[in-house]
């Protein structure tokens, strides 16, 4: 059974900068491109980051230079290092192991919420 569950999120103030981490399991974790998905409140889920099984990362022009994905393919964890906070940047934060469009509705871990505000 797959297990996605992210922490980390938090009530921030803009220009500031969290750290967030998603413990999987249930899958072969280092075989698998890893997303980063954000939902702000009233809107669809959005796709910001991803790392591929070599490392290399891909970022939305929504937070480029700002987030850095990485993962810890022995800790089967992905983490997501945000920095210069915007208000834009608010609302819940999940991981993903497949398109935002491939993944089950029963693989979506509970996310965690990124409040940016002064």
């Amino acid at each position: 059974e797959v297990q996605l569950v992210e922490s980390g999120g938090d009530l921030v103030q803009p220009g500031g900068s969290l750290r967030l981490s998603c413990a999987a399991s249930g899958f072969i974790f280092d075989m698998y491109h890893m997303n980063w998905v954000r939902q702000a409140p009233g809107k669809e889920r959005e796709w910001i980051a991803s790392i591929n099984t070599g490392h290399r990362q891909f970022y939305s022009d929504a937070v480029k230079g700002r987030f850095t994905v990485s993962r810890d393919d022995a800790k089967k964890t992905l983490y997501l290092h945000m920095n210069n906070l915007k208000t834009e940047d608010t609302g819940k934060y999940y991981c993903a192991h497949r398109r935002i469009d491939k993944m089950d509705p029963s693989e979506w871990g509970p996310g965690t919420q990124v409040t940016v505000s002064a």
